[in-house]
């Protein structure tokens, strides 16, 4: 009796998610709706505020690792992020899911051993992405440019990590989604934004904008009302795709 009580608790457990967030108006976005519609627990620890020390990295089924206006290599200012780290390197070691968005993905670049540094040009705003063969064998194929264009906001960059398969970048920058290990999937860019929330980050990066030579908040708003509808559905195919194919 025991034995069949202990099956019944493991057939009823919830799949559990927990994104790592850096600032409040960069969410999960569309992901939730994904979440909420397989049944998945999800919840947020803000990391600027959070105690990391206590912070299991190996307990969540899917750690997601979102995006923020500062940079992998502030840990002199943003001390917190020696800390995050250590706890992504340890869950990667592990080889556990793991999905990184904008900081997210070069965090899990530099838990990884690869360079993290300033690119060519900032990249804000809507653009295609170009897929390897690779991307266009993997889920990535929904965010094709014949599908939809993708958003960015993004100053640094990586170098591809050791053992990672490319596959997407930008004419700008060549490393945006790279897959890494059995379950890690990486996002310079952004397949998770829901349109109607972009506001926030307009008004958020308010500073950011207005020191841009080629980028207004006019642009940016026509811009997300003829990309956004596209992105939302084909970022829900690919991520669905995906996670998918994790079998949590």
């Amino acid at each position: 009796m025991p034995k069949a009580a202990s099956v019944a608790s493991k057939t009823a457990s919830t799949t559990t998610v927990v994104a790592l967030r850096h600032v409040a108006f960069e969410t999960l976005g569309i992901l939730e709706d994904l979440f909420a519609k397989r049944g998945w627990a999800f919840s947020y620890v803000d990391v600027p505020t959070a105690d990391l020390a206590n912070f299991d990295p190996l307990k969540p089924d899917l750690l997601v690792v979102l995006g923020g206006p500062i940079g992998v290599n502030d840990a002199q200012d943003y001390p917190f992020l020696t800390l995050e780290l250590a706890l992504l390197k340890k869950r990667l070691e592990a080889d556990k899911p793991t999905l990184g968005i904008c900081l997210g993905a070069q965090l899990i670049a530099k838990a990884l051993g690869a360079n993290v540094y300033r690119g060519p040009a900032p990249e804000i705003g809507w653009r295609p992405l170009l897929l390897t063969a690779a991307g266009h064998a993997s889920p990535v194929k929904h965010l094709s440019a014949d599908r939809t264009f993708m958003f960015h906001w993004h100053g640094d960059t990586f170098d591809l990590p050791q053992g990672a398969a490319l596959l997407a970048g930008t004419e700008t920058c060549l490393h945006q989604v790279f897959a890494w290990g059995n379950g890690t999937l990486a996002f310079q860019c952004h397949p998770e934004v829901r349109t109607r929330e972009l506001e926030n980050w307009f008004v958020g990066h308010t500073v950011e904008i207005a020191k841009s030579a080629v980028t207004t908040v006019r642009m940016l708003r026509t811009d997300t009302l003829r990309y956004g509808p596209a992105l939302e559905k084909q970022g829900a195919a690919c991520i669905g795709e995906w996670l998918d194919s994790l079998k949590l």
